[in-house]
């Protein structure tokens, strides 16, 4: 996943300048982005303050983390059905 340019403080203090009513034309031109990357950050941030970022980073990490281990373990899973249905 490609990495962002702006940091979770940058991103919140861009929210909050739209909210106090800079255009967001204005704001894009002023930080060199998108006005998508700014609609994917309000829809994904919209109301969070940094520490609620943070945590909502740390979860989607760790819930990456669960799958692929769902993952492998279902692989696992798989490879001893089969093999136990070739020796019978």
């Amino acid at each position: 996943m490609k990495k962002s340019r702006f940091t979770d403080s940058q991103i919140v203090a861009i929210l909050k300048q739209a909210q106090a009513g800079t255009s967001v034309a204005d704001l894009c031109r002023e930080y060199g982005m998108s006005s998508a990357s700014f609609y994917q950050w309000r829809s994904k941030y919209g109301g969070m303050d940094a520490s609620l970022m943070l945590r909502l980073k740390e979860l989607e990490a760790e819930n990456a983390r669960l799958k692929k281990m769902y993952a492998e373990e279902r692989i696992k899973s798989e490879l001893r059905q089969e093999a136990l249905e070739g020796k019978l």
